[in-house]
């Protein structure tokens, strides 16, 4: 009778294990790498939420080569090296397709040697510092040509500002972004006495003395803004503080790189309004693809959910991703990265994102004025969509250098003046 009992079990084991395999194989696994917790929780959870719900229309649809997707949830919880384990953790545990994920440019640069070790495929969705192109990682963000280089130009060609504030959280976004627009500015003729630069903490919260240096900075006879890469939940107080002392748009406009309708759904918009944003998509843009993609979102997420522009570039991600599949039959890296270049879809501002050579998508640059409902007035957008570019031609060991990820090059960094690739290629 124990015999017997031994050798129904391990029957049943063998085959709840065989149907254990059946399954895995008959799905896609996607994995989604957003914090959920700490000081970009306020932004990332977002981000997690629209990959789920991109998973869910694509499985109504039938999924991908006729399997499911099944979504990996992890919570790198804002911690930097915990990045690297979560993304080991993905795609050697879990063995996972692709992952949509990160938010700040160190969570990135935390993930990127990972994914690179183990040929994984990353699609990162926010707006970045450029001086960077991995095989493996497709920037579905903006680089700074696509918004802080407009943004600046708008700030002087249309507000005449002489001043300027280069306002940041310290880490390598905001410092390489401002390194771009301190050469950018001088290059234009901008005195370095007219720039000021400031950076703070993550999560940073006292910002009375600060401001107060802000606003004296611009008490100086010149039209003066402040250019804020400040990433997180450090926004709060900071547009608090600007309200407190008496700063509105008018007398020292703050034009944002990471805050959207998200951030602004928290935010006592009052002292906000007329205040900037430069961003590729706002929820109040009017186009087809918007008004669905909203109701998809208030419909899965909520009514109160707002849209913003990660989301988006989440979405393009993704779809982009799914169409490379179904063309190449196949989820494997190499075949799904040569297949997505040059590839195009349909953004939600009513026009088309293209991915480029270098992994950078085609994108509208547009400039929102905050409102007292927290959403964006456009009041400044370009003429069509910009070509993303990985190096910045306003840093001199950057100009020389392209990304290509197509024969002949192939490579993230290549100088085109001796000929060579100093960093990954194929």
């Amino acid at each position: 009778m124990k015999l017997k009992t031994i050798v129904k079990g391990a029957a049943l084991a063998v085959s709840a294990s065989v149907a254990m395999s059946a399954w895995a194989a008959d799905t896609i696994k996607v994995g989604v790498l957003h914090s959920l917790s700490g000081t970009m929780a306020i932004s990332e959870t977002t981000l997690k939420d629209t990959v789920l719900m991109m998973i869910e229309e694509q499985n109504k649809k039938g999924g991908l080569l006729g399997k499911q997707l099944e979504p990996v949830v992890v919570d790198p919880a804002s911690n930097w090296p915990l990045f690297a384990e979560k993304t080991r953790e993905l795609l050697t545990q879990e063995e996972v397709d692709v992952i949509f994920g990160c938010w700040t440019s160190v969570s990135r640069k935390s993930v990127l040697p990972v994914i690179e070790e183990l040929n994984g495929l990353l699609f990162y969705p926010v707006q970045y510092e450029g001086e960077e192109s991995s095989k493996n990682v497709f920037y579905t963000g903006a680089a700074p040509n696509q918004q802080a280089i407009p943004a600046v130009d708008y700030l002087m060609n249309d507000l005449e500002v002489e001043r300027w504030v280069l306002a940041g959280t310290d880490y390598v976004y905001p410092r390489t972004t401002n390194k771009i627009l301190e050469a950018y500015l001088m290059d234009k003729g901008v005195a370095s006495d007219d720039i000021m630069i400031n950076y703070t903490p993550f999560g940073h919260s006292d910002w009375q003395s600060i401001i107060a240096d802000i606003k004296k900075f611009g008490s100086e006879g010149k039209k003066t803004a402040v250019v804020s890469t400040i990433n997180g939940d450090a926004n709060v107080p900071f547009y608090k503080e600007l309200g407190n002392q008496g700063i509105s748009a008018e007398d020292i406009p703050v034009v944002a790189f990471s805050v959207g309708e998200e951030e602004l759904s928290g935010f006592d918009t009052e002292p906000l309004v007329g205040h900037l944003a430069a961003w590729n998509y706002f929820q109040s843009v009017e186009s087809s693809a918007n008004e669905d993609f909203i109701a998809q979102w208030k419909a899965f997420a909520g009514e109160d959910r707002v849209t913003n522009d990660p989301m988006e570039a989440t979405y393009i991600g993704f779809n982009l991703w799914a169409k490379a599949v179904e063309a190449a039959g196949t989820t494997d890296v190499d075949t799904v990265e040569q297949t997505i270049i040059g590839m195009s879809t349909p953004n939600l501002t009513g026009g088309t994102a293209t991915m480029g050579a270098n992994h950078h998508l085609t994108k509208p640059v547009l400039i929102g004025e905050i409102q007292d409902d927290g959403q964006f007035e456009v009041v400044w957008e370009t003429d069509g969509e910009v070509a993303g570019d990985a190096w910045s031609d306003f840093l001199p060991e950057s100009k020389p250098l392209i990304a290509d990820w197509t024969d002949p090059v192939k490579c993230g960094n290549y100088n085109t003046e001796t000929g060579t690739c100093s960093g990954q290629n194929y």
